[in-house]
């Protein structure tokens, strides 16, 4: 040990120190920290990613501040493991006796990718889309955990396509689904679900074959984004241990400089 750690003074650990201003804070901690993260997917393979983290505790009334530190910490010692809804809740149990918190949160928003099939040449690319995973702990309540993704799609509109002779303007939508279920998933399978809900599905690589394929499924399978909000939230509806859901849907209209735009949220 080096002689100026011996001669080190104790230094004083001020957040620790005692409030006397009695105001309790709801949530005190660390956001917008980009760490690299590792995330488990469908195949159980791990996959490599750049999360955006927001972690955040309770801070009781007597207490002067918390420990910043820790969370930086604690994320740097999860980020690696290939992240899960089991792990990412374990994650969020271990935070409160690290930050000697009753209730606390951490929030982290990513690009997930799956591989796909072209629909008829069964070419091969990657879609990404964007996750936020949300765990709410409390100490005597247990961990709380829900899933946000935003899955592209392609929308046909009905109308369009019974008043023109020669074809129907299309566009690409965004299906935004908040879920909260009591069991866990795999976050493949959700996406899937979702996007099967459009005119048509996306895919970063189409040969001619498999534009014609997008182009004539979409043709045959029409959407207001009234239509395509329902859809979602029928098949939403049927998720195992469903407790809350919120679906939101954005047409990025071909035809109009503005978007039509919907909302649904519902309960198990």
């Amino acid at each position: 040990m080096k002689s100026t750690e011996l001669n080190t003074p104790a230094m004083p650990d001020v957040q620790g120190s005692v409030d006397e201003r009695s105001v309790q804070i709801d949530r005190v901690g660390v956001r917008q920290v980009k760490h690299p993260l590792s995330v488990k997917n469908g195949q159980g393979a791990i996959l490599g990613t750049v999360g955006v983290w927001d972690t955040a505790v309770l801070l009781p009334a007597s207490e002067k501040g918390t420990h910043m530190s820790r969370f930086m910490g604690l994320i740097d010692e999860y980020h690696a493991k290939g992240m899960d809804a089991k792990l990412f809740k374990e994650m969020a149990a271990d935070m409160l006796p690290l930050l000697n918190a009753e209730e606390g949160e951490i929030r982290v928003t990513f690009p997930y990718f799956i591989t796909k099939k072209a629909p008829v040449s069964g070419v091969s690319s990657m879609m990404d889309y964007e996750v936020t995973w949300v765990a709410l702990a409390d100490k005597e309540k247990g961990v709380r955990f829900i899933t946000e993704v935003v899955v592209p799609v392609m929308s046909l509109c009905p109308c369009s396509k019974a008043i023109s002779d020669y074809g129907a303007h299309n566009q690409r939508s965004h299906v935004t689904v908040k879920l909260e279920a009591t069991e866990d998933y795999v976050l493949d399978d959700f996406i899937k679900a979702i996007e099967e809900q459009g005119s048509s599905q996306l895919w970063a690589l189409l040969k001619r074959p498999d534009e014609k394929y997008v182009t004539e499924t979409s043709y045959d399978n029409p959407k207001f984004v009234e239509d395509l909000i329902r859809d979602v939230a029928l098949r939403v509806k049927q998720w195992p241990g469903l407790v809350a859901y919120r679906v939101e849907v954005e047409n990025f209209e071909s035809i109009h400089n503005h978007s039509a735009y919907a909302v649904l949220e519902g309960t198990a």
